[in-house]
């Protein structure tokens, strides 16, 4: 039997960087099965209790308890449940702009999203989150708060080589001076031959650098930058379609439906209608 735990929009509006969708515990049937499919979040499963196996791609991965898969958005994915000894498994499934520069912190890919767990936080995730919204009014925090308690555990447990041998500070001041750059000029006509000549870097020194850093490609961490605050327009205000094209970078609004529904899988009209109707917290 699953149980699910779901968290509206509401909560964390307004805090793209990190988004909680929603967290389940599921003792499953004998053989059973997910995908293969894509999805358009992250989502980690933490195995309890039976076997089962990944596969991504070509790769396929058995599991014990006490080891946990991450899914990756827009990636083929099946798992499955062992026939004599399936697996219970807990998960949480979510988004957010930080989300990409915190998994390039870590070894996992998604050619290799295999992790252990720890003894204490990950075990009892499901169980923490769940007691979070059930006795609390005010949901933002304290989720948010065991949020980022994992993604530190998740730091130190799979850390990537970059971390055991450190990326020379300078580095590193290069790609946050990007960052900085990207978010106070979005809604601008940006290229990365501008950011590049701001800093005085050659330009594919640089992207390889970012990409490296962050996860992402300029251009790709750009526009999933863009489309994040053109959702909290669509879902925080009545500004029109036009409106928000413009006031994150684009002033083809058919460009930015277009760019928007590669990001998201739907229309911002569509998305408009669809979280207006999740504003009610299940």
């Amino acid at each position: 039997m699953a149980i699910f735990k779901y968290n509206s929009e509401r909560p964390f509006r307004g805090n793209s960087d990190l988004h909680l969708h929603y967290w389940g515990r599921e003792q499953c049937a004998p053989g059973h099965s997910v995908g293969p499919g894509v999805r358009d979040l992250y989502k980690i499963h933490f195995i309890h209790k039976g076997t089962g196996k990944v596969t991504v791609g070509e790769e396929t991965h058995i599991l014990q308890p006490g080891q946990a898969f991450l899914t990756y958005p827009h990636i083929v994915t099946r798992y499955a449940a062992d026939t004599d000894h399936p697996w219970m498994y807990s998960w949480v499934a979510f988004t957010g702009e930080e989300i990409g520069y915190l998994l390039s912190k870590t070894s996992l890919t998604p050619e290799h999203p295999i992790f252990p767990m720890d003894e204490s936080l990950m075990p009892v995730l499901y169980d923490r989150l769940s007691a979070a919204a059930d006795h609390t009014g005010s949901l933002d925090l304290p989720l948010k708060a065991i949020m980022y308690e994992f993604f530190g555990l998740l730091l130190r447990t799979v850390p990537a080589a970059a971390d055991i041998f450190p990326v020379p500070r300078q580095k590193s001041i290069y790609v946050e001076q990007c960052l900085h750059y990207l978010h106070a000029h979005y809604c601008e006509n940006v290229t990365v031959e501008m950011m590049s000549s701001s800093l005085k870097l050659d330009r594919k020194y640089l992207s390889a650098l970012f990409k490296k850093t962050v996860g992402l490609p300029p251009q790709q961490y750009l526009l999933n930058f863009r489309i994040a605050k053109a959702c909290e327009l669509l879902t925080d205000t009545n500004c029109t379609i036009g409106e928000i094209s413009r006031s994150v970078g684009y002033q083809d609004p058919l460009l930015f439906s277009r760019m928007f529904k590669k990001v998201k899988g739907c229309s911002p009209k569509e998305y408009r209608i669809r979280h207006a109707d999740n504003d009610i917290v299940l």
